[in-house]
C-alpha cells in the first residue's frame, strides 16, 4: 500500500502545530506501526530529525520472541549505507589536499601493480566512489581461494575486467567500494579502520558506529525470506569500503544532524565535496543498479541524488542490506529533514516500500 496519504492526513491533523516535536514523534509511531502492519517483518526502527528536532520509535522485536523492540541505542548492520562513509573519507582527504578526486586509484592500492584499464581510460578515484569505475559488482569466485582474499581480488582486477571505460557508464559495484577503501588506506599510509575513526566517526561523535561485531547490549537480528536466522559471522578483511559497518539509530540521527548542518563550520568542505553531483546521469551508458531506492539523477560520493519531483525535496540517499536487516538513510540538504530506518527481514518489497515510505514522509515534513 502507499502511505503518503495516511501520513499526510495524520501529520496535518493529529497535532497542533507548535508541538513541532511532538507532532515528529507521533508521526513516527504511526508511520512505523502501519509500515510493520502492513508488512509483517519482526521489526522496524524508525529515526529523523526536522528543524534540529530529533525523535526515534520502534516497533515490533529485535528478534523473534525476545519481547524486545528496537530502539535508538538497538545495534543495526547497515550494510551499504558504509558506502556513505567511505565516500566521505574520500571527501576528507579530499578537502585536506592528501588527494584530488582525479587522481588515478591504481598507484594507491598497495593489493595490485595497477589496476585495469579501457579505452584508455584510468579508475580514477571519483570513479570508484560514484559507481562509475566499470567494475563489475561482485567478485567472480575463484576456485580453491577464499573469495575476498588478497588472492582473489588480484585474480578480479585484471587486465580485460572492466564492463565499461571508466567515467562513461554507471554500475553499482561493491568491489569498486573495497578498492576506493584500500586506495585511501595507501594514500593516508594507515589501516583504513583508523582512517575512517579520524576523519569520519570521531570528529562527528558517532561512538557506536564501527566494523566490530556487537558482543553487547541489543542487535537487531536478521531473518532471510524463510524467516530463517542470518548469522553475519566476524568482519571479512578487504570489505571495510562496501559494507560491514555496525551503528545505532542515535549514531545515525547525529550523522544525519552533521549532513544537515549546511552552514557549520567544522567539516563544510568536506560535506559539500560529499554532497556534489559528480557524475549525471545524462549521457552515461549504461546505468543500472542504481534506482531500487527512487531514481537516480546523480551520484555524489557514495549518495544517490534524487532531484525534486512534485512536492518532494531533492533528496541524498542510501540504502543498504545485509543479512537480512535492509535500512534506509535519506536527507533533504535544503529543508533540514533526514531519515533514517530499518527492517530485520529479507523482504526486497518491504525493503523497496520502505524506500518509498521515508521519501514520501520527507516530502510531508519537508514540501517544497
Amino acid at each position: 500500500m502507499k502511505f503518503k496519504a495516511l501520513i499526510l492526513a495524520f501529520a496535518t491533523a493529529a497535532t497542533p502545530a507548535f508541538a513541532e516535536d511532538a507532532l515528529l514523534s507521533e508521526t513516527l509511531e504511526f508511520t512505523a506501526e502501519i509500515f510493520y502492519l502492513d508488512t509483517a517483518v519482526p521489526g522496524v526502527v524508525i529515526a529523523a530529525v526536522r528543524n534540529g528536532e530529533t525523535a526515534v520509535f520502534g516497533v515490533g522485536e529485535t528478534s523473534k520472541d525476545s519481547g524486545v523492540a528496537p530502539d535508538g541505542d538497538t545495534a543495526i548492520g547497515v550494510g551499504s549505507i558504509t558506502k556513505s562513509f567511505t565516500g566521505l573519507t574520500l571527501a576528507n582527504l579530499a578537502a585536506e589536499g592528501t588527494v584530488a578526486l582525479t587522481d588515478p586509484a591504481g598507484p594507491l592500492v598497495d593489493l595490485v601493480e595497477r589496476l585495469p584499464e579501457r579505452d584508455g581510460h584510468q579508475i580514477r578515484l571519483v570513479d570508484l566512489a560514484t559507481h562509475s569505475s566499470g567494475l563489475p559488482r561482485e567478485l567472480e569466485q575463484v576456485p580453491d581461494v577464499e573469495k575476498y582474499s588478497d588472492a582473489s581480488f588480484k585474480a578480479n582486477l585484471k587486465d580485460g575486467g572492466l564492463l565499461f571505460a571508466p567515467g562513461t557508464g554507471l554500475l553499482y559495484s561493491n568491489i569498486g567500494f573495497d578498492v576506493l577503501a584500500m586506495a585511501l588506506s595507501g594514500a593516508a599510509d594507515k589501516p583504513y579502520e583508523a582512517l575512517l575513526k579520524e576523519k569520519v566517526l570521531d570528529p562527528i561523535g558517532l561512538t557506536a558506529t564501527g566494523y566490530a561485531k556487537p558482543t553487547s547490549g541489543t542487535v537487531l537480528t536478521g531473518y532471510d525470506w524463510n524467516g530463517n536466522e542470518m548469522d553475519p559471522g566476524e568482519p571479512i578483511p578487504n570489505r571495510s569500503g562496501a559494507s560491514q559497518l555496525y551503528t545505532t539509530a542515535n549514531d545515525m540521527l547525529r550523522y544525519l544532524e552533521w549532513n544537515l548542518d549546511r552552514f557549520g563550520g567544522e567539516g563544510m568542505e568536506a560535506r559539500a565535496i560529499s554532497h556534489a553531483a559528480w557524475v549525471m546521469r545524462d549521457g552515461m551508458d549504461p546505468v543500472y543498479g542504481l534506482d531500487e531506492s527512487g531514481h537516480m539523477n546523480a551520484m555524489g560520493l557514495g549518495w544517490v541524488i534524487m532531484m525534486p519531483e512534485g512536492d518532494r525535496p531533492l533528496i541524498i540517499q542510501k540504502a543498504g542490506g545485509s543479512h537480512g536487516v535492509f535500512s534506509y538513510l535519506a536527507f533533504a540538504p535544503s529543508r533540514g529533514v533526514g531519515i533514517f530506518m530499518s527492517i530485520n527481514q529479507f523482504n526486497f518489497s518491504a525493503s523497496m516500500e520502505m524506500a518509498n515510505v521515508v521519501n514520501d514522509l520527507i516530502a510531508v515534513l519537508a514540501p517544497r
